[in-house]
């Protein structure tokens, strides 16, 4: 059977890859939502289009189910590594992988590239960095104003960004209730991903997500290195943390300069073609 795709989940959350190399689609916005449909499509928190090979290093762009673009994903960095791994792209367990979001390291840690390390680079805290509005500043501990409440927040990017927002009890209703709010809140001229935090101790925190483009999602390699990072910025937890999310727990080391390592695992699902019917819509979508 030909092969159009190859589906991976780390911690539930899932991507098809779609390589250019072995079957390139079109892909816009209106195709996008389409395949990543559940009901319509083939179902899936996004796609990883790559490796496009621009240059030395593999390169990867990520879209979101909305159709939008993503600058980085740790759990779609480790599952595109994975599968550079599996199809002999790279040939070494140590490699680089660019991104929208800027080059990152990847480390396999196994033979079969189901524990994966990912270098995800420095954290900032700088408004304009991530972007957030208003006069130039760290954003941290912040008042911020949601749907007529108001909540103590931290922003930072990772090379997308994201609102961190501390409380006693976090879940899936408060997130859903909270997250298209915060992800489209004037103050984020980008729009930005949420997460809700609580701290158990000072190696342990649990977080619950929304994904910018994507919703309530069960895990999130970007959204766990950004929670670690403003838990640690409001003195909350040391420099190890495990991240705890209805998918699974992944690990994020802090460097003294703020630079993150995140570890955790990805699991091959399944490989498949598109059927003809489906390659007509997306081919007759202008």
């Amino acid at each position: 059977m030909e092969v159009h795709f190859k589906k991976y989940h780390g911690l539930g959350n899932d991507y098809l890859v779609i390589d250019p190399n072995v079957k390139d689609i079109k892909l816009t916005p209106q195709s996008i939502r389409l395949i990543c449909d559940r009901n319509f499509g083939v179902g899936s928190d996004g796609i990883l289009y790559g490796p496009i090979k621009s240059s030395d290093i593999p390169e990867l762009r990520i879209f979101n189910p909305d159709g939008s673009e993503a600058e980085k994903s740790g759990n779609g960095l480790r599952i595109f590594a994975k599968y550079l791994f599996e199809n002999k792209y790279v040939d070494k367990k140590n490699f680089n992988i660019k991104t929208l979001g800027g080059v990152v390291e990847v480390q396999i840690k196994d033979d079969t590239a189901n524990l994966i390390n990912i270098g995800m680079g420095k954290v900032t805290f700088i408004s304009t960095e991530i972007p957030v509005s208003g006069k130039k500043r760290e954003v941290v501990n912040e008042e911020l104003d949601i749907n007529k409440t108001k909540y103590k927040v931290t922003c930072l990017s990772i090379g997308n960004p994201h609102c961190v927002i501390p409380m006693t009890e976090v879940s899936e209703e408060k997130t859903r209730q909270l997250g298209p709010f915060v992800e489209n809140h004037k103050m984020f001229p980008n729009r930005i991903n949420m997460q809700l935090l609580k701290v158990i101790d000072r190696n342990n925190i649990e977080i619950r997500i929304w994904e910018r483009g994507a919703g309530y999602t069960l895990a999130s390699g970007s959204s766990s290195c950004a929670a670690a990072a403003a838990a640690h910025k409001l003195g909350f937890v040391d420099r190890t943390i495990n991240v705890k999310m209805p998918g699974g727990t992944l690990l994020v080391e802090i460097g003294k300069d703020y630079s993150l390592q995140m570890t955790g695992p990805v699991e091959g699902v399944f490989e498949g073609c598109f059927h003809q019917e489906l390659m007509e819509k997306i081919s007759s979508i202008r």
